[in-house]
């Protein structure tokens, strides 16, 4: 009966602590409720304040700025470095000073320790910051990297995206880009195009010369410094071949497949005009060289 008494005793005595426990939380809660609601709108202020100091950045402080891939990550950076300082302001208004200064304290640790542990995604950020200030890529570019070619759509802090010409998206981290050679068409203004042909050896070279060079010059125009150039390069099997290499605008794959499109239309409406020949294999089957012997068999009968 005594030990009955005891346990409900101490039972009474737990609830009365956990109550009372509860209560001065409650009490905590509507005493920081004012900060609490202050803190919530204090950082939604500093969400949408980046947006807008980013959208500034990029259209009104860098708008002199020719290279988009500069405006896109400060933009970006901006935003971010906003977007912390609401979050420590709005811990601080949440009198959790201490919570923030275990936070810095532990961020040195954690920071070796995330970086060892993302060696490579580190490297693509830095990449990006890289790639954003050179001038020998920018978005809108047509550029050939790591077995992919297209347009340049996005430059990011982790990849490169570009556009491929069937419409599909490849997204190429930053660090292959930075390491592995690129080649980017929209670079210059003017680009070489080439066309290889061949003729027939009854043809006059110098005849031929002529005429596909005054074929690419009506229509494509050399600027000052520039030339058409035509050279012979072997004899083929069944053609003596050549090629020959001119100018033209062109910052794209497209404009350069355009320029041999017409180019060789050029070169084959001349040479209908003068009855020069472009010839194709052939294959002649000569039967008169195998002599075919028929032989009679006689069967004797016993």
């Amino acid at each position: 009966m005594i030990s009955l008494l005891i346990k409900n005793f101490d039972l009474s005595k737990t609830f009365e602590k956990v109550v009372e426990k509860m209560y001065g939380w409650g009490e905590s809660i509507i005493l920081k409720l004012p900060n609490f609601i202050l803190a919530i709108i204090v950082f939604t202020i500093f969400w949408y304040a980046a947006k807008y100091v980013s959208t500034f950045i990029k259209n009104v402080v860098l708008k002199k700025v020719s290279q988009e891939s500069i405006k896109v990550i400060l933009g970006r950076t901006s935003s971010i470095i906003i977007t912390l300082i609401g979050f420590f302001t709005a811990l601080a208004i949440l009198d959790l000073d201490q919570v923030l200064t275990s936070v810095l304290a532990g961020a040195g640790v954690v920071g070796l320790a995330v970086g060892l542990a993302l060696q490579g995604t580190l490297h693509n950020t830095f990449s990006g910051f890289i790639l954003s200030f050179l001038p020998n890529i920018q978005i809108g570019d047509w550029i050939v990297s790591n077995g992919h070619e297209g347009q340049v759509t996005d430059i990011n802090l982790r990849n490169v995206t570009i556009k491929e010409a069937d419409n599909n998206l490849v997204a190429i981290p930053n660090s292959k880009i930075i390491d592995a050679p690129f080649k980017n068409y929209s670079a210059t203004k003017r680009s070489r195009i080439t066309i290889t042909c061949g003729v027939g050896y009854e043809s006059n070279l110098e005849d031929v010369k002529k005429i596909t060079i005054q074929a690419i010059a009506g229509i494509f125009k050399q600027k000052p410094q520039e030339e058409i150039e035509f050279f012979y390069t072997a004899f083929g099997d069944s053609s003596i071949n050549y090629m020959i290499r001119f100018w033209t605008d062109a910052t794209g794959k497209r404009e350069i497949l355009e320029a041999q499109s017409n180019g060789i239309m050029a070169i084959k409406t001349a040479y209908n005009s003068h009855a020069i020949n472009i010839p194709f294999p052939i294959r002649t089957l000569d039967f008169g060289k195998n002599k075919f012997q028929s032989e009679t068999i006689t069967i004797q009968k016993a």
